[in-house]
């Protein structure tokens, strides 16, 4: 239990991380940072370097997993990497929810190439941790119920660390306001940002801290079947595995609709209902739902299987952004529709995560050579590209609409009502359509082939144990779908 509960803190750290990353920033950017008309040039080019930085830096992942897939040293190959980007990443995140002394306002121009460097340098160590975090799960165990638990247990940590952040970031952001600019009540600063901030920092090094102290890696032959990949070859190990690459497109459609619905959400409370304190309810349904969906996830993967559950889950979010749209300024019923919008979104990452790390063991059997951080890297890249691009977003639609500074409900256009609701809520839409289409008819590796193909690895591995482990092995067509 004790191994169950580190791995889940360290979801807790991460997710309330990224979501402070992807989601908040940008509401601190245009609310707190630059305010005035005249700052809408700002915005746009912190905005610019963000997604630039983000997807750049995303390319680089796949070489990152190959990294940690390389290294060895008597702590493992994944907790070196774990404990610094978690600490680099998270001296990156009090820097950013700065001014930087007044630069912002003192010199521009160096605000930004500083900010620049920093946000660099933030990215890629998180890009270190996340990955070195995640695709330690194969690693684990091999035993899918084992997964599972992992897999469960730190999708609790998760769930509870980014739906924890929407509780406390309105109060939190409040109490340190009137305790480091003696802010009256109710009213934010950029100094109660920046404590929020700090608070995000340790938790997420504390998490990391504990996922290392009290997890290890298992030790046995499939897992020694591994090599030094180069370079270029990590990204033919990821080209290979056919299963992994419509995993992966599914899981982007899915995920980049969800975060910039998400990224949205603190501006409809804020700019269309006028209640920005009510947000702090959406922290207290969707962690009472994420935990009952969390839980059920392992009693739901044995009775109707992984792709019911993300094309599923898939469906009632869809009946979700139709009750959303329908709600108006309506709080009760946007909360219920908020509700029917989360509740899948654990069910479907656990689905895609489940997926994903079966598919190192097929791309093992259909490479010859074992790959758990490249391919793991997949599903945090798909995260970050996500969140990069729904960054961008998030600044244009703020501008675009006129949800800045100190606007009010009544001061936003029909015209950025309705541009707001395109973003918000009739592309993601169509994007969860596509994801659902995707998934259900190409996504193959099913729990039940997963096992054959982990017995005929074991079958192999410890009949012939003298092979040559980088030949090409021949793939039973039964076992491993054919998508040639």
């Amino acid at each position: 239990m004790k191994k169950y509960i580190s791995y889940a803190l360290g979801a807790f750290g991460h997710d309330a991380f990224y979501n402070t990353l992807s989601i908040y920033f940008m509401m601190f950017v245009t609310s707190q940072l630059f305010t005035n008309a005249s700052d809408a040039k700002m915005v746009g080019f912190v905005t610019t370097l963000i997604v630039v930085i983000r997807v750049g830096e995303i390319m680089f992942d796949p070489i990152i997993g190959g990294i940690v897939d390389n290294t060895n040293t008597r702590f493992g190959k994944f907790k070196p990497w774990l404990m610094f980007g978690s600490i680099v990443a998270s001296i990156g995140l009090i820097l950013i929810f700065s001014d930087y002394f007044g630069l912002t306002t003192s010199n521009p121009m160096l605000y930004l190439i500083i900010f620049g460097v920093t946000f660099l340098m933030l990215d890629a160590c998180y890009s270190f941790s996340d990955i070195a975090f995640w695709s330690m799960l194969p690693a684990l165990s091999m035993e899918a119920k084992e997964r599972t638990k992992f897999g469960t247990f730190a999708r609790f940590g998760s769930t509870l660390g980014a739906q924890g952040v929407i509780i406390i970031i309105t109060p939190a952001i409040m109490l340190f306001s009137q305790l480091f600019s003696g802010a009256k009540p109710g009213q934010q600063t950029q100094a109660g940002w920046l404590g929020y901030a700090i608070v995000v920092a340790l938790l997420c090094v504390g998490g990391a801290t504990m996922t290392c102290l009290n997890t290890n890696e298992q030790h046995n032959k499939i897992r020694s079947n591994t090599k030094h990949t180069g370079v270029l070859e990590v990204f033919k190990v990821i080209a290979q595995n056919d299963q992994l690459l419509w995993i992966a497109l599914a899981y982007f459609l899915f995920a980049f609709s969800y975060v910039v619905n998400n990224s949205l959400l603190m501006y409809y409370f804020r700019y269309r209902l006028g209640n920005a304190n009510a947000y702090t309810w959406v922290g207290v349904i969707t962690c009472i739902l994420g935990v009952i969906s969390v839980a059920s996830f392992p009693a739901l993967e044995v009775i109707v299987h992984r792709k019911a559950i993300f094309c599923g889950g898939i469906g009632v979010m869809l009946l979700g952004y139709i009750l959303f749209l329908t709600a108006g300024t309506s709080l009760p019923l946007a909360l219920v529709a908020i509700g029917l919008l989360f509740f899948p979104y654990p069910l479907i990452f656990l689905a895609t995560l489940m997926a994903i790390t079966d598919s190192v063991e097929y791309g093992q059997l259909k490479s010859g050579s074992r790959n758990e951080s490249v391919t793991l890297s997949v599903r945090p890249l798909i995260d970050k590209l996500s969140g990069a691009i729904s960054n961008g977003v998030v600044g244009i639609v703020a501008v675009m609409t006129g949800m800045t500074g100190n606007a009010k409900p009544s001061d936003i256009s029909a015209s950025g009502v309705f541009h707001f609701n395109m973003f918000m809520f009739y592309i993601p839409m169509v994007l969860l359509v596509i994801s659902a289409i995707i998934f259900f008819n190409k996504v193959q590796l099913s729990e039940k082939k997963h096992a054959k193909i982990v017995q005929k690895l074991e079958e192999k591995l410890g009949v012939d144990d003298d092979t040559d482990t980088d030949a090409d092995v021949n793939i039973d067509s039964s076992v491993v779908p054919n998508h040639s």
